[in-house]
């Protein structure tokens, strides 16, 4: 683990206790390319009541919308936990080079998330796609995350 894939990480949680302060759900996301960062969100699914409003869609819109581009070449998303299959495929489309996750599916799932059992891993053998996966960054951090929004009153999942 490099200590740029730690920073950033920091940051995309950072973004996501935002979220979760705000009454959303526990999911942030950094997009950094050559080691400035380019955009921050923080899930909006119930704020928006658009279900797409997920980190990753939301920090692509953005970086989109402030490069004027829809590629993404030379970009690293971070992502506090691994994306669903609609979150890699927006990475796949916008030709993010790296896509670096925390907490797993798998954890998401545990705490009442309607996600689908398909990894990353799967996803990129599946559709032969060249971006590079690094998993389970700050993954206790990012497992904490859930733990915070799950004590928090009110909560729900999508």
């Amino acid at each position: 683990m490099n200590n740029n894939d730690i920073k950033f990480m920091q940051l995309a949680l950072k973004k996501a206790y935002q979220g979760v302060r705000q009454g959303q759900t526990p999911f942030g996301a950094c997009i950094v390319r050559k080691n400035k960062v380019i955009a921050l969100a923080h899930n909006r699914v119930w704020k928006t009541t658009d279900i797409t409003a997920h980190a990753e869609v939301d920090a692509i819109r953005k970086a989109c919308k402030k490069l004027r581009t829809v590629d993404l070449s030379g970009c690293t998303i971070y992502s506090t936990c691994e994306p669903c299959p609609m979150c890699f495929s927006a990475c796949h489309w916008a030709r993010i080079d790296r896509i670096v996750f925390g907490a797993t599916i798998s954890d998401a799932k545990r705490y009442g998330f309607n996600e689908l059992c398909v990894s990353t891993d799967h996803l990129k053998r599946r559709g032969r796609t060249s971006v590079v996966l690094r998993g389970k960054v700050l993954i206790r951090e990012n497992r904490s995350l859930f733990c915070f929004w799950h004590k928090k009153h009110g909560q729900k999942t999508y």
